[in-house]
């Protein structure tokens, strides 16, 4: 719903998308939004509120911040919320303890973060922050009270905002602007961005599937500073580049951006194969775009064997449930196809029931969605494992006394019953019965 309204004075509000005012000046100078969306709003618990009052009382200043304000003027309700302010660990312990307040986590007060619990809800607030040193992986940091400066470190544009507890928006780097265009850019020079901390070299390329509308919209400088600073992701630790990674993987445009990171020289840097499957790996993701696969799912596709499935978790250190699902791909995915008979469901079917490995039925549900199956997905999911109906002690009423009796007598009633489809009863399958 768009919003017209004309104010005295000096101020005059331009529409913009619901719930978003523009107040700015009729003789130039700044602009200052004012965000009123029903997202922003439903923020305000009682546990909020009461924080924004303890706050107010000391004369702190207290802001969202980051990715939330992002989310927010995107019209998407954050799932984490981060909070900035200009009081000190100490003045904020200080004030919390003073108040009652339950503090937890201290895990991050070095970093100037502290996390409060107020009516069963967590809220994390940092300190105003410089980076005064940064070794391209961590940052020694002092604490200021300047928001430009906090703002100025920060990775992107689009995460560099602020947004007061009134709806103010506070936007330094020109955010907003780029989150309606669609771009992503680095605060700043972006080679001076990447080498304080080279995991941003990827935060990049998530953003960019996250936020922008089409492929290929990098501007020259950005690549440029990204390829001579890709050797730069060596130092970085395995389990924050999966971390990334797995979400690049899932996002927009992957095909692009993982072409890319070929080109940029980052793929050795993090794991990938040097010379991975492009082809097989655009074939898979323009399939698989709507059958919410698992990032490893995805991966496997740029893999050629089931060494490159062992490179990555060297390098990566991922689960071992990772690890199994990208070597049962590796193995199955070119003999294990669908039955080119009535039933093409059943050679996934056989292979579940005969399997003796755990979660065989959700690699299983993997495996057709990187097949591109659809249909046979559904198919797959719906489909009740049947309970094998014949027990030794069925055996044993009719006479099969010996272990070995038994052993052979059920893989002879298996085998009958897996040619049915699975459909014949515990009669049926002893009526037909064969002693050795």
């Amino acid at each position: 719903m768009w919003m017209w309204m004309w104010m005295w004075a000096e101020l005059l509000v331009v529409p913009r998308r619901a719930g978003l005012w523009l107040l700015r000046r009729r003789h130039g100078g700044t602009g200052t939004m004012r965000l009123q969306a029903p997202q922003f709003q439903a923020l305000f618990t009682p546990g909020l509120r009461s924080v924004a009052e303890l706050f107010e009382k000391k004369n702190y200043e207290l802001r969202i911040a980051g990715g939330a304000v992002r989310d927010l003027l995107s019209g998407v309700t954050p799932q984490d919320i981060d909070f900035a302010t200009t009081a000190t660990p100490a003045e904020m312990k200080e004030m919390f303890t003073a108040a009652g307040v339950r503090l937890i986590n201290n895990k991050g007060e070095k970093h100037g973060t502290i996390t409060a619990r107020l009516h069963e809800q967590n809220f994390e607030i940092t300190t105003l922050r410089i980076d005064v040193v940064t070794d391209g992986r961590h940052a020694e940091v002092e604490f200021t009270t300047d928001w430009h400066k906090d703002a100025e470190r920060r990775d992107l544009t689009v995460n560099s905002m602020f947004l007061g507890l009134d709806g103010t928006l506070y936007d330094f780097f020109n955010g907003y602007e780029d989150l309606k265009s669609k771009k992503i850019r680095f605060v700043g020079k972006a080679t001076e961005r990447i080498q304080e901390d080279y995991l941003r070299i990827l935060r990049y390329f998530r953003f960019y599937g996250r936020i922008a509308e089409k492929p290929g919209d990098h501007e020259s400088n950005t690549l440029q500073a990204i390829k001579e600073n890709a050797k730069g992701l060596a130092g970085i630790s395995g389990e924050r580049i999966w971390v990334e990674l797995k979400k690049i993987l899932l996002g927009n445009h992957v095909n692009h951006l993982v072409q890319l990171m070929y080109e940029l020289d980052i793929a050795q840097y993090i794991g990938l194969p040097l010379n991975g499957n492009l082809e097989e790996f655009a074939r898979v993701t323009k399939n698989i775009q709507n059958l919410s696969p698992k990032p490893m799912t995805v991966l496997t596709s740029l893999f050629k064997g089931k060494d490159d499935v062992t490179n990555l978790d060297l390098r990566l250190k991922i689960s071992k449930e990772e690890k199994n699902l990208g070597l049962f791909l590796v193995k199955h995915r070119q003999e294990l196809t669908k039955g080119s008979g009535p039933e093409p469901l059943r050679p996934y079917q056989d292979f579940l029931m005969d399997s003796r490995e755990a979660n065989t039925n959700s690699k299983i549900f993997e495996l057709l969605k990187y097949q591109g199956e659809e249909q046979l997905l559904k198919e797959m999911q719906e489909w009740t494992v049947p309970s094998f109906p014949v027990s030794g002690h069925d055996l044993r009423k009719m006479g099969v006394s010996s272990g070995k009796e038994i052993g052979t007598a059920l893989q002879q009633l298996r085998d009958e019953w897996k040619k049915s489809g699975y459909h014949m009863d515990k009669e049926e399958l002893l009526s037909c019965l064969k002693r050795p």
